[in-house]
């Protein structure tokens, strides 16, 4: 049996890795110029992140292992409840299929939802020496759109994403794999996907994580460098 990749392992498996006393010393911050990387999906009651409800937020955070290998190591999920006013199109509610009143939903309102969102995020930029968070998600400009304005509707000024700039894994696996769905994008990349468990946050977002974990370990040197910044010390020698 052959052993599994680093995207198909439990997240404490994962995690202990980073505990490894050869720990690669090149670490996320430095591999991405300064940002950490979160994976992000949230589920909406439609379209428009001014007017329509925020449902779902999950996250996925990322780390390199010793070998600098990018995995994920931590997870974070919310279900919030829809602000007062918010739009609920029935359209986008059947194809999530979040059912608001649910008693065991467990869902906050936004402002302690984005609160205890933030809060791991936050961390994990500080322990890793990053500047900010940088949001990573399938068609990221609408996760982090939703998010925004979220924050503008409460207030919420601890935001730890760049306001405007993503890792758009649309983009990335175009590049890689020559497909910009999800699920066509994970297939021909060789992992997996169920459409039974689609579009819930957190599914979702562990397998753009998975994706993107493989695209960037694919495009990268055996000890987690960026395979073709060329080595600008070695250039100057006479």
């Amino acid at each position: 049996m052959s052993e599994p990749h680093d995207d198909e392992r439990g997240f404490t498996e994962l995690a202990t890795d980073l505990t490894a006393p050869n720990k690669a010393d090149w670490t996320i911050a430095r591999r991405f110029r300064g940002f950490m990387p979160v994976v992000v999906d949230v589920e909406t009651g439609g379209l428009n992140p001014q007017t329509d409800a925020l449902l779902e937020l999950a996250a996925v955070l990322l780390d390199v292992d010793a070998s600098g290998k990018l995995i994920p190591v931590d997870r974070v999920h919310l279900h919030v409840a829809p602000f007062l006013g918010a739009n609920l199109n029935p359209a986008s509610m059947k194809i999530n299929g979040i059912d608001v009143d649910h008693p065991f939903r467990g869902a906050l309102d936004e402002a302690d939802a984005l609160t205890q969102f933030f809060q791991p995020i936050r961390q994990r930029v500080k322990l890793n020496g990053a500047r900010r968070a940088i949001l990573v998600g399938h068609n990221a400009a609408f996760d982090l759109a939703v998010i925004n304005a979220a924050c503008a509707r409460v207030a919420n000024k601890k935001n730890p994403f760049h306001p405007f700039s993503t890792f758009d894994t649309v983009t990335l696996s175009a590049l890689a794999v020559g497909e910009t769905v999800l699920a066509k994008a994970l297939e021909a990349i060789g992992l997996s996907w169920d459409s039974q468990q689609a579009h819930g946050a957190l599914y979702d977002a562990e397998q753009t994580a998975a994706l993107f974990c493989r695209i960037v370990n694919g495009f990268s040197k055996p000890n987690g460098r960026a395979a073709m910044r060329a080595n600008l010390g070695a250039l100057k020698q006479p």
